[in-house]
């Protein structure tokens, strides 16, 4: 009654349910009756301790893709925002990153869990649904107050909701030329310049994050890394170029070696050590060395292009 009552003096404008059924092809009457389901389980995180994830159930997966590639894929998000983006990688995060002279990682408490759905209903509502429509695309993505880690929408809104934060952080570290990326709940920012004093800019980080629903670790995952540490972003090893670290390019070598012996012995019965990787697993690693080896080869021919352009400005 009161959604009717608004609607006829103007205040809940915006497209209706019966427009968010049509463009996922579903009946208004079948979109009402989707009783949001999810299983709950955790698995182990790399860094210690355990990640909740909540699986939604099939009936709501199939849902949340439909929403996922019909309402939110073109929708806009931050440039800085490269996690879960169309030709984005943690690769290509981290090579925003080479060769600077500070590298600052921040990483956040519970991503997922920390943007809630009060944030994701006024975003729909702020990019056109009406309230109706708005509550029910909030009630079919979210869980329990939150976006949940498991659902396919989530990692696409987590993006989307938090561009206000990006322009935030951009616009700070632009002040400060300083490079800004977030992957998920992973923040990078890196200087050329390692003369600045970086405690405003860590202060000014923080409020920020607080004042968008999100703390911090700043104790474990928080660091300032300079061009004399081993500068990582993502994973990778940024300090000249995007790489594996040595200790990974080192196990690797080695495993490929016992990989080698063990495919040999098969034929002389010799007895090598195993190899500690399933050659699925294997076959994954190595994927990861050519992602990272086209992403150097992409920065060289672009390094060697932007030299070509000089050279043959200083000719003119």
């Amino acid at each position: 009654m009161l959604d009717w009552l608004l609607s006829i003096v103007g205040l809940n404008r915006g497209f209706g349910v019966a427009e968010v059924a049509r463009r996922l092809d579903i009946s208004p009457e079948e979109l009402h009756s989707v009783e949001p389901s999810y299983h709950q389980f955790s698995i182990p995180k790399r860094s210690g301790g355990r990640r909740t994830i909540n699986a939604p159930s099939d009936e709501l997966k199939k849902l949340q893709r439909a929403i996922l590639h019909l309402l939110l894929a073109r929708l806009k998000t931050h440039h800085a925002a490269v996690g879960f983006e169309p030709g984005e990688s943690f690769v290509t995060n981290a090579a925003r990153h080479c060769g600077k002279a500070i590298v600052v990682h921040f990483d956040l408490w519970n991503f997922f869990p920390s943007t809630s759905a009060e944030r994701v209903h006024r975003y729909f509502r702020r990019i056109g649904w009406n309230r109706q429509a708005a509550r029910l695309l909030t009630k079919l993505v979210t869980w329990n107050g939150q976006l949940p880690q498991g659902a396919p929408t989530s990692p696409r809104l987590s993006n989307l909701v938090n561009y206000r934060l990006d322009v935030r952080l951009s616009q700070l570290c632009d002040g400060y030329h300083a490079t800004y990326t977030r992957y998920a709940d992973d923040i990078t920012i890196s200087l050329d310049n390692e003369h600045y004093d970086l405690h405003p800019l860590i202060a000014a980080v923080i409020a920020i994050l607080r004042s968008e629903g999100y703390e911090p670790h700043l104790r474990k995952k928080f660091s300032v890394r300079r061009q004399h540490h081993q500068q990582r972003v993502t994973g990778l090893v940024v300090n000249d170029r995007v790489n594996l670290s040595r200790e990974t390019r080192r196990w690797l070598r080695a495993v490929e070696h016992r990989v080698k012996l063990q495919q040999s012995s098969e034929s002389s019965d010799e007895q090598h050590k195993k190899p500690t990787l399933s050659l699925a697993q294997l076959d994954g690693w190595r994927g990861l060395v050519k992602i990272v080896e086209d992403q150097r080869d992409s920065e060289r021919v672009v390094g060697r292009e932007g030299a070509q352009r000089s050279a043959r400005h200083r000719g003119h």
